[in-house]
């Protein structure tokens, strides 16, 4: 006699002979959806604006080179955008061509989870529930990357752990291989993909069938696979843990004393926006099914009921119990729904499989599917419309930059597109790569370090500037300049004193008349003027002669 763990649960609820054909096969099997989602939110980032967000800013200037470690991010993104950028070229082409194929990843690899506890119509609303979280369904199409990243690869671990253990662990080398896979780069992708990972392995393996499964021939695969895949950044990790782990303890700051109230409160505040919509969608469309379930209860072959309920219960109360002590022992007060995004991505998928018996609601199915479609189609309208967001609230955002008219007026201005770009802030250092791929991109700012710490960076890079024989813009944004940032930058460049810094004032793009214009400070200091000049390159010559 078989166990339950290894009945497929699409061949439990469908016959073979039931098998969807012609436009039915279509909506039954989702990569043609999304193939066509992702080219229509490539299309529309490309066309909407050049201009960067935050972390798109931050891709460009990572992706410059190759390292083990990018500051407090691991680096498997900023490899991946490394590859494509070498195809396409920093730009925002290259950009969308990576966040949005692995935002139709993400999905995929849920639908494929939801295939084993589900048909193809429930794996569909496990998928498409997605996009009902907003830190993935808005914020990651907005502005996130390394986000849209480590949540593929959750929604690929969990469809890996799920396949095994529905086949009981039976002939998995291949899933074991593959797992290891998955788990080495949704550790490079997001240092919380380690959490969702432990509290699922703790989950599962505390339940006696799928025990049994994980400790299935070739287990051993998925640990030495993960850990080789991970072992060179994690040793680049140790060696920098400070910098590493800086600006992740800053945002979650952490407080002197107890704050219990404030982190708590916060942390049920991320949950709730995290789960909410997709909740009221789910209640919307299926009512009281969700609590009243019929009598007698319908006998569904292969349904996992034996194990599935404990294994949900007590992921959560790992999690639970992690993000407690995170409040009540390390007084955390601050948590991102981004943070939240990877653990609790499970919930819809584990909702409908408890509730197998919502696949017969066809009203409520369709309601469902119909306002996920909805939401989502609502999701790429708002992409489109950004640019024309600071008419609503009055005031420029990123996409109303004038990036294209600024480059012109520096090219005017005499630069050559290729002298090293020192910029006050990491957004138009960014923007500026996009504009002359050719030219090194860096940002110099105080950070954490204080004031001195831009006379420092300026210094650095002009100084790497002079020994490669190029000139160097030094140039900052009024908007996001800190206040007494030139002062600082001029402080020890050479020949500070006599520099002359030009002012550019250019309208904004899509904006109301009266807004007031955006303006550019900028020093351009030509190769030959930084060759005569440099007391550095001076210095060099005379001990060579």
């Amino acid at each position: 006699m078989k166990s339950s763990l290894s009945v497929p649960a699409g061949a439990a609820n469908a016959p073979a002979a039931a098998r969807p054909a012609g436009l039915s096969a279509l909506y039954a099997n989702p990569l043609p959806w999304l193939i066509a989602l992702a080219a229509a939110h490539v299309a529309v980032r490309v066309a909407i604006s050049p201009v960067l967000k935050w972390d798109e800013a931050e891709q460009m200037l990572w992706a410059q080179h190759l390292t083990l470690g990018y500051g407090p991010q691991p680096p498997l993104y900023t490899w991946l955008q490394w590859g494509v950028n070498q195809l396409f070229g920093p730009s925002v082409l290259a950009l969308a061509l990576l966040k949005f194929p692995l935002m139709a990843l993400a999905y995929v690899f849920m639908w494929l989870a939801g295939r084993e506890l589900l048909d193809r119509r429930a794996a569909w609303w496990a998928a498409g529930s997605l996009c009902l979280l907003p830190p993935f369904g808005w914020y990651a199409i907005s502005d996130l990357t390394h986000t849209v990243l480590v949540t593929a690869m959750a929604c690929g671990a969990w469809w890996l752990l799920l396949r095994i253990v529905r086949r009981s662990g039976n002939g998995c080398q291949r899933e074991f291989i593959a797992l290891g896979l998955m788990c080495g780069c949704g550790m490079l992708a997001k240092y919380s993909f380690a959490l969702m990972l432990a509290a699922a392995v703790v989950a599962l393996l505390s339940v006696r069938g799928p025990r049994r499964a994980l400790f299935g021939r070739g287990w051993w695969w998925a640990a030495l696979i993960g850990l080789a895949l991970f072992a060179p950044h994690g040793w680049w990790l140790l060696e920098h843990w400070r910098a590493a782990t800086a600006e992740t303890v800053r945002v979650m700051s952490i407080a002197p004393r107890h704050a219990w109230g404030v982190g708590l409160s916060d942390l049920l505040e991320e949950i709730c926006y995290t789960l909410a919509l997709w909740a009221i969608v789910a209640l919307a469309a299926f009512g009281a099914r969700w609590w009243r379930r019929p009598e007698p209860a319908p006998e569904i072959p292969g349904w996992p009921a034996a194990w599935l309920r404990p294994v949900l219960r007590r992921y959560l109360a790992v999690i639970a119990i992690v993000l407690l002590a995170m409040v009540f022992v390390a007084n955390v007060t601050v948590f991102k729904n981004r943070w939240m995004l990877p653990l609790l991505l499970p919930v819809p998928l584990m909702a409908f499989a408890l509730r197998p018996e919502l696949d017969a609601d066809q009203r409520g199915g369709k309601r469902f599917a119909v306002t996920t479609l909805a939401l989502a189609l609502l999701a790429l309208l708002a992409a489109a419309a950004q640019p024309w967001f600071a008419y609503a609230d009055g005031r420029p955002h990123p996409f109303n930059y004038p990036v294209a008219q600024l480059e012109q007026a520096l090219h005017k201005a005499g630069y050559d597109g290729r002298g090293r770009i020192i910029a006050a802030d990491h957004l138009l250092a960014g923007m500026l790569r996009t504009r002359f791929p050719a030219a090194p991109a860096n940002s110099c700012h105080t950070g954490q370090g204080g004031v001195a710490d831009v006379a420092d960076c300026v210094a650095a890079h002009v100084q790497q500037a002079e020994r490669a024989g190029q000139g160097w813009l030094l140039i900052s944004f009024d908007g996001r300049a800190e206040s007494g940032w030139w002062e600082q930058a001029l402080a020890r460049t050479p020949g500070g004193d006599a520099l002359s810094r030009e002012r550019l004032s250019l309208p904004f793009l899509m904006v109301r008349h009266d807004q007031p214009p955006a303006r550019y400070d900028f020093v351009w200091h030509p190769a030959a003027a930084a060759a005569s000049a440099s007391p550095v390159l001076r210095a060099a010559t005379a001990a060579a002669q």
